[in-house]
């Protein structure tokens, strides 16, 4: 396993899990961040649901059960899975407006050996992940 950092991080009630990721990211700033963990609940959640071009919005209750996806300075794709209070799952990419209700408990991870970045996709027409090696850290390591 290669280089890397690892932010924990909590979020509080009111707060945009997106917005606080996309934030996150740019001021840290991640060079190649992708999600380990994440649990918490939500009052509502945004979510663009699959081959699908509006959002899709949930007001209730919710737990998080996943988040998954990658996160650098440029922009971040993540997936969301939450839980109502009958079981009943929903997923799909996250979208500003998925509000923290009690907590949301999260694990962030950055490579030191990559780079992340965001272009444009003729093919698709997203801005899809471009990955590179990151230069080598001339510095020994600490004992």
């Amino acid at each position: 396993m290669g280089s890397l950092r690892i932010y924990p991080l909590r979020l509080c009630p009111g707060q945009d899990l997106k917005q606080e990721l996309e934030q996150f990211a740019r001021q840290q700033p991640l060079q190649a961040g992708f999600v380990l963990s994440a649990v918490g609940s939500l009052t509502q959640a945004t979510l663009r649901l699959a081959d699908q071009t509006e959002d899709h919005l949930l007001v209730e209750r919710l737990e998080i059960l996943a988040l998954h996806g990658s996160l650098c300075a440029d922009g971040l794709h993540l997936h969301l899975t939450v839980a109502d209070c009958q079981g009943k799952t929903w997923g799909g990419h996250l979208r500003p407006g998925c509000l923290i209700y009690t907590t949301a408990e999260l694990v962030l991870a950055d490579s030191l050996e990559h780079r992340f970045s965001r272009q444009l996709d003729p093919t698709t027409g997203y801005l899809e992940l471009q990955i590179e090696q990151a230069a080598a850290d001339p510095s020994p390591p600490l004992p």
